[in-house]
């Protein structure tokens, strides 16, 4: 009798303690995430903020002159790419795995890409940069248009672009009213016409 006992508890698997291992696939790429959302973040501050650190490290030893300034195309470029280094990171940071103080940032029930939130916002913040840049010629509102184009569409796909703008009574479009037009398909007018049906029916 003990011996079918010994028998039953050595041959169940090992049950899981809810510590997971350091060397886990998981915590692996959470670490490297992080420390690669810092160095980012490392970076576009360089970029951004301390624009005489990029010049103490980019003039070599032999260089005559010392520059005190960044160039216009040298300080536009430097602060948009920090711009788009900060999204990056931020995508980083919210898709980072095992996170649960994040868990509540992340919908599932609704399609989207991880990087659609952080690039839409980075692009909306280059062209408002790029619309009021007036000494790097062109390039200024070429960035502008860009930026905007992704920015704008990006947004609007945030808002719009999920499963919460189809009724789940009825399938129609939220997006479409009756207003002035009578529309006989949109979803006040069918979801009403679908109460009604309702009340027959019962």
């Amino acid at each position: 009798m003990t011996d079918s006992l010994e028998m039953k508890v050595l041959s169940k698997p090992p049950q899981p303690t809810g510590h997971l291992d350091p060397a886990t696939p998981s915590n692996v790429i959470s670490t490297w995430t992080w420390a690669t959302a810092a160095l980012l973040l490392v970076l576009a501050a360089c970029l951004t903020v301390f624009p005489s650190f990029l010049l103490f490290i980019s003039e070599s030893a032999s260089s005559a002159e010392r520059r005190a300034a960044l160039t216009p195309l040298e300080s536009f470029l430097a602060i948009h790419f920090g711009i788009w280094l900060t999204a990056i990171a931020v995508a980083l940071v919210l898709n980072a795995p095992s996170s649960p103080s994040l868990s509540e940032l992340q919908v599932s029930t609704t399609p989207t890409h991880p990087l659609l939130g952080p690039l839409s916002v980075a692009s909306t913040v280059t062209a408002f940069l790029s619309y009021n840049t007036k000494n790097v010629g062109p390039l200024a509102s070429i960035t502008f248009v860009g930026s905007t184009v992704i920015g704008l569409w990006g947004l609007w796909a945030i808002v719009f672009g999920g499963s919460s703008s189809t009724s789940k009574t009825t399938g129609a479009d939220k997006h479409t009213s009756s207003f002035i037009f009578g529309n006989k398909s949109a979803a006040s007018v069918q979801k009403r016409q679908w109460k009604k049906s309702q009340k027959k029916a019962h």
